[in-house]
């Protein structure tokens, strides 16, 4: 372990459905879901629209370079484009002969590649990840990252798909290029006390952001291999189930953290200035 710190979060807007993730778009502002499917824009300075609806739960939210909302939502087993007209669309839901069960968190690659995982069941070890070309076309990627695969995160090359395998209680990363991959699974880290993990996000300089969603805690990983205690919340009062965590901001040094066991984001401010994501432009595919 390395040092703990405490980041002063702060919660800056309230009164959304349970968020489970939160991202950032390329316009700047915060996209998160609600668990009756809500999609929501928000700034850090608390205003909120919410922008249409998936009709389901949402989970994992990504945005592309036209400011469409990829979600995935575990009612509906899909990820649903939702336009920033507030339309949606099912973008993909699977192959002929095996349907998405448990979609979770999504990550664009610079060309477009939407990668995915599906946790399957609780406790079952049939998770997946899925790769989603441009355009909706949809394959398997691993099935050997299977412990209930939650949250995903690209390195900076975009070389290496970082994902949690929520019930291993670790971090693990597979080889990747152009929506394919290659080579065995490679353990990054083992929570500490089993720690049940959930969100990933990268900063600049290459640390590693962990989001647990119990106990309340948020980790980071350096480059060196230290493990870090960015904020802990034993009251499960500010930071309640932490799922998921993203970088905010013109500098992108704000960490906004959602949480799922409450009705509120909230943001604190961090020396290292968060990894720019990819904001591909993709055709439009209505299903």
């Amino acid at each position: 372990m390395g040092v703990t710190y405490e980041a002063d979060f702060t919660p800056f807007i309230d009164g959304l459905d349970h968020p489970e993730c939160v991202t950032v778009g390329p316009d700047g502002y915060i996209y998160a879901g609600g668990e009756a499917g809500q999609v929501y824009k928000v700034t850090l300075d608390g205003a909120v629209e919410q922008v249409g609806t998936t009709g389901g739960f949402a989970l994992g939210v990504c945005v592309d370079g036209d400011l469409n909302a990829y979600v995935c939502d575990i009612k509906r087993f899909a990820v649903i484009r939702v336009a920033p007209d507030g339309t949606e669309s099912v973008y993909a839901d699977g192959i002929p002969g095996r349907h998405m069960v448990n979609p979770n968190y999504p990550v664009f690659d610079t060309a477009g590649n939407l990668y995915v995982s599906d946790s399957g069941g609780w406790k079952t070890d049939d998770g997946c990840i899925w790769v989603i070309r441009p355009g909706g076309a949809c394959e398997v990627l691993r099935t050997d990252v299977n412990a209930f695969p939650n949250g995903l995160a690209l390195s900076a090359d975009g070389r290496w798909l970082y994902a949690i395998e929520s019930l291993g209680f670790r971090v693990v990363r597979v080889a990747v290029s152009d929506g394919t991959s290659s080579g065995p699974v490679e353990k990054v880290l083992d929570t500490p006390d089993r720690h049940l993990p959930d969100g990933l996000a990268f900063d600049a300089d290459g640390g590693l952001y962990i989001a647990c969603y119990t106990p309340d805690v948020i980790y980071r990983l350096a480059p060196d291999g230290s493990l870090d205690t960015v904020a802990s919340d034993w009251e499960s009062v500010v930071l309640s189930c932490p799922t998921n965590v993203a970088f905010a901001g013109p500098d992108r040094r704000t960490l906004v953290a959602a949480s799922l066991g409450r009705w509120h984001l909230a943001k604190a401010e961090v020396a290292v200035a968060g990894m720019p994501l990819n904001y591909p432009h993709l055709p439009r595919v209505t299903r």
